[in-house]
């Protein structure tokens, strides 16, 4: 074999190589995305959606969550059976939150005071796609934004839809400082180092660790994938009206509505202290407002914000 015969057929081996790799790298990028929740990456902010609601499964099967950690504020709603579920709040959403479950009328009314925010669902009751199209939220399920969605293999189903935020339609949302109010804490609060409300079919309990209220969900510390045992600089215990809805689950009972323009009573938890107070939100587009006994303002500390939509006024 001459020299240059040598040559030319190395020079085609080599091609060949670089052909493969190229062709590697090719699948790769295209096919080779981790749908895993566990560990997400970094936040996508640069094309994420701007002013998001996540509805947020939270029976036992769904936790640990992922997600929740980014959330600028938490509401617990309650659903049918006694239950609970969640609506996470965001203006720097996660890569990935979840699991993601259903709209509930709750939702329409809740949101309105965040403006035109975009919510991720996984579906409704057929009883309440008008009310949805008529609301001023984008709507964002697996049926206007289905390359946003996944499932988990390693979870069951209901409980293994998830969402990436930065593939979602945007929202037109306020920021979080329109719709609730920060600030110092006033005088002649009580100190507490521990609180818990119960529903029907689920308990919330918060504790006091000198920085932050760590969250605990029927007896188990809560925690997110990303970033472990989850906190709250505020909490907020928001008695509302409720009333039965127009959906009904397999077993006939019909789905609670909270209300929550209007005015009642609350709870404030802040800085180890406890403020009895009233809230106040006078109309849907109106912000939530809370005082305290006096009629003064009763200003949240700065960080997560938990709600929790508590039956009663």
């Amino acid at each position: 074999m001459t020299v240059a015969t040598r040559r030319v057929r190395l020079a085609l081996v080599a091609g060949t190589v670089l052909a493969v790799v190229a062709v590697l790298v090719a699948v790769l990028l295209l096919f080779g995305e981790d749908d895993s929740p566990r560990t997400p990456p970094a936040a996508p902010r640069g094309r994420a959606a701007l002013g998001l609601a996540v509805k947020i499964d939270n029976v036992d099967l769904a936790r640990p969550q992922t997600g929740l950690a980014s959330a600028d504020v938490v509401y617990v709603e309650p659903v049918e059976g006694g239950l609970t579920r969640l609506v996470a709040v965001y203006s720097a959403p996660p890569a990935v939150a979840g699991p993601v479950r259903s709209a509930r009328e709750t939702d329409v009314e809740l949101l309105a005071q965040y403006g035109r925010p975009a919510l991720a669902f996984s579906g409704e009751a057929p009883q309440l796609r008008g009310l949805l199209d008529r609301s001023p939220l984008v709507l964002a399920s697996p049926q206007e934004a289905p390359s946003a969605y996944f499932r988990d293999a390693a979870r069951g189903a209901p409980h293994n839809l998830y969402v990436r935020p930065g593939r979602l339609p945007r929202g037109e949302g306020k920021p979080v400082s329109d719709v609730l109010a920060f600030g110092p804490a006033p005088a002649r609060g009580t100190p507490r180092d521990s609180y818990e409300v119960r529903y029907p079919a689920a308990a919330v309990r918060f504790d006091w660790d000198g920085a932050r209220w760590t969250v605990t969900m029927n007896g188990t510390p809560l925690r997110s994938t990303e970033s472990g045992r989850l906190t709250a600089a505020s909490v907020v215990v928001q008695r509302v009206a409720v009333r039965p809805g127009r959906v009904t689950d397999a077993a006939g009972s019909a789905s609670p509505v909270a209300r929550t323009v209007g005015s009642g009573q609350a709870v404030v938890l802040r800085d180890g202290t406890l403020y009895p107070a009233r809230w106040s939100r006078p109309r849907p587009a109106d912000g939530t407002r809370f005082t305290t006994g006096s009629g003064a303002s009763l200003p949240l500390a700065g960080g997560v914000v938990w709600v929790l939509l508590v039956p009663g006024r």
